[in-house]
């Protein structure tokens, strides 16, 4: 019974758990940034051309930002995981 009593001190007393211990500063920094860049991205929402190395693309705005996004933050995590 004492071996149980240790066990969940050990846990008590270690990391916060729930809510608290996922809303860490950067965490709401990034979440804020995100909303921010989506709010941007849906607002510009007229056709517009983009040259695609050779092609000319008429696409809307809004999907052009939203995937040049797309690939910074998969640029970003691989990085990121490469630096670990």
């Amino acid at each position: 019974m004492t071996a149980k009593t240790s066990e969940s001190g050990s846990k008590a007393g270690g990391k916060r758990g729930g809510l608290a211990g996922a809303m860490t500063p950067g965490r709401i920094t990034v979440l804020v940034l995100a909303a921010l860049a989506l709010i941007f991205i849906f607002e510009n929402t007229r056709s517009t051309e983009i040259r695609l190395l050779i092609p000319l693309v008429t696409m809307p705005l809004w999907l052009a930002l939203l995937a040049v996004g797309i690939i910074g933050a998969l640029v970003g995590g691989y990085f990121m995981r490469r630096r670990r």
